[in-house]
């Protein structure tokens, strides 16, 4: 893995990168062994850092044969902060300018980095753009997973009380999701008591900040009409369904954007052991340009 650094277009912004590169004989099963060509960036989600992702950014390069590179978005690890008048275009700006640097056609995204991604598609043509869960508000279909107590609460300093509320509200935690806030404030208390648990407290602010970027980011089919990238849009069968429907409503209506469900799969499957999501994504990337994608 390299570290290395991006310069962003604000002054002092800054990105922290790691890079992954496949060995000589790595492909896609089933498919030949290709040489390292333009590499695939990839977006984490909320209230975590890049670092869960190495293992399923190093098994997506070691299948394709490309490197993938991954970074931490604001607020995390070496990055800059949030600036104060941070948004969606932020983030979009941040990784186009990874893309640049790297040399990267191809883009990964999962939950809020599916949706900055999506963004992205919209201002700048990519090869290849693959989603997982993306966190997308359409016609305000998020806006009832978005709490202002979730907000108060870490203004406040509270910050088992607002992991629960976020964990609630956006159901993303799987059957924990539906606990009590009772219960889910212990449950806070307890994994802070792990490395995990107390990076996802320190990261809860920008979590505010991200989930108002995507409620003021709210856009409307049409809005997607325009896009040019071919894009497969997946789910995990375990996640929660508001991120199936928005798949499904957007490539009903966009003639580039494919929809899939990806069984036994949670929210958190970019994170979790195993490829079977690694080959998924690793397939539809290696497609040549211009081949049309199997009906799901």
């Amino acid at each position: 893995m390299e570290t290395w650094t991006v310069e962003t277009d604000d002054d002092g912004g800054h990105l922290e990168v790691h890079s992954f590169r496949p060995g000589a004989a790595a492909s896609i099963p089933g498919a030949p062994s290709a040489a390292e060509g333009a590499g695939v960036v990839l977006v984490h989600g909320t209230l975590v850092t890049d670092s869960l992702y190495w293992p399923f950014a190093r098994n997506l390069s070691v299948l394709l044969g490309r490197p993938v590179h991954s970074y931490n978005r604001r607020g995390r690890g070496r990055s800059a902060p949030q600036p104060p008048d941070y948004s969606a275009a932020t983030e979009t700006n941040d990784l186009l300018a990874v893309m640049e640097a790297s040399g990267s056609t191809d883009v990964v995204g999962h939950s809020y980095g599916g949706f900055v991604a999506l963004q992205a598609a919209l201002r700048a043509p990519m090869s290849r753009l693959v989603t997982y869960d993306a966190a997308v508000s359409l016609s305000g279909s998020l806006n009832g997973r978005w709490r202002p107590q979730l907000e108060e609460a870490v203004t406040a300093g509270q910050l088992d009380h607002a992991w629960a509320h976020l964990v609630q509200g956006l159901a993303t935690a799987g059957p924990i999701s539906y606990l009590p806030l009772g219960a889910l404030r212990a449950l806070s208390i307890l994994s802070a008591k792990t490395r995990l648990g107390s990076e996802m407290r320190e990261l809860l602010p920008t979590a505010v900040s991200e989930m108002r970027a995507i409620i003021q980011a709210d856009s409307h089919i049409q809005d997607y009409a325009a896009m040019k990238t071919p894009t497969l849009m997946l789910s995990g069968g375990w996640s929660p369904s508001y991120f199936a429907e928005t798949g499904r409503l957007l490539a009903a209506a966009i003639p580039v954007v494919d929809f899939a469900i990806v069984p036994l799969q949670f929210h958190e499957g970019p994170l979790r052991p195993g490829r079977q999501l690694a080959v998924r994504i690793a397939r539809y990337l290696a497609k040549a340009p211009g081949t049309p994608t199997a009906a799901p």
